[in-house]
């Protein structure tokens, strides 16, 4: 009998060309970090499967768990030849992810492989926008990537969004502050994840990611928080590229930190993308 944990593995590998295809279509509209240069974060939201991430046959990252959103990292454009193992099957064994991956010029992205509404692992390559707000205000995203049906996203009780599909995402700005939000069943008061105080600071982008499945009743988020963003007086430049800061939230909201060896992917990446031109 094939497991869950085989079959999870067997459906990434098939969804990972189009991961690829969308963040490279999505290029043109993201904000620039540099002129040969991208800032990529990468969400797990696939519950029950702890991975091993290889870049070029090099590991990169350990025991990534689901959950988890890496620091973002600038990174040279190009083509890194990507593999994701179950966590201590790599690199002999056979890999749940193998993919080229184009890595467009100028990009801010964040890659989430996640549940889709009927519980099948895919990939998704979302836009960070982390163009300025004003003064006062907050960018709050929400990402919906759970085994779940539409949801509504609430603040002080009242709908900031509604009918929320995997694996759509919907932005508003609001006032900086603490707000209080939970998720609930789209249309109805039945809370699905919540409620917590969400804290939206001032010239910031938090991005929410409702992950889990609602059948196997481990329904989470985790956050990412995109700098940067501050309004320029005068006309005088902010400063700031877009850089993020991960955090992770079980469904209470605790912050935990992201998993560690983020640094070093981006340091493997570039040397081995070095490397394929110096060869």
């Amino acid at each position: 009998m094939t497991s869950r944990t085989s079959r999870t593995s067997l459906a990434l590998a098939a969804s990972a060309g189009a991961c690829a295809l969308a963040l490279g279509a999505a290029a043109p509209a993201l904000a620039a970090e540099g002129d040969d240069t991208a800032m990529v974060s990468v969400f797990h939201g696939v519950p029950g499967l702890t991975v091993d991430v290889y870049a070029n046959g090099d590991e990169l990252l350990g025991d990534f768990e689901p959950g988890t959103v890496t620091d973002p990292q600038s990174l040279d454009a190009g083509t890194y030849d990507i593999q994701l193992f179950e966590a201590g099957q790599g690199p002999d064994g056979t890999p749940a992810v193998e993919k080229e991956i184009e890595v467009p010029a100028g990009a801010n992205a964040t890659i989430a492989a996640h549940l889709s509404a009927d519980g099948k692992p895919r990939l998704t390559a979302f836009v960070n926008d982390v163009s300025r707000v004003d003064a006062g205000t907050s960018r709050l995203t929400v990402r919906h990537v759970a085994a779940a049906p539409a949801v509504d996203v609430r603040a002080g009780g009242q709908p900031v969004f509604e009918g929320l599909e995997n694996p759509k995402e919907d932005t508003t700005v609001v006032d900086a502050g603490t707000v209080p939000a939970d998720v609930v069943l789209a249309g109805t008061d039945t809370v699905a994840i919540g409620p917590a105080d969400l804290d939206l600071k001032e010239g910031t982008g938090t991005v929410v990611y409702a992950w889990g499945s609602a059948e196997d009743e481990n329904l989470a988020l985790a956050t990412q928080t995109l700098g940067g963003m501050e309004s320029a007086p005068n006309g005088v430049h902010a400063g700031g590229n877009g850089a993020a800061v991960a955090s992770n939230s079980s469904d209470q909201w605790v912050a935990w930190a992201a998993a560690g060896g983020t640094a070093a992917l981006a340091g493997a990446l570039m040397v081995r993308r070095a490397a394929g031109r110096r060869g």
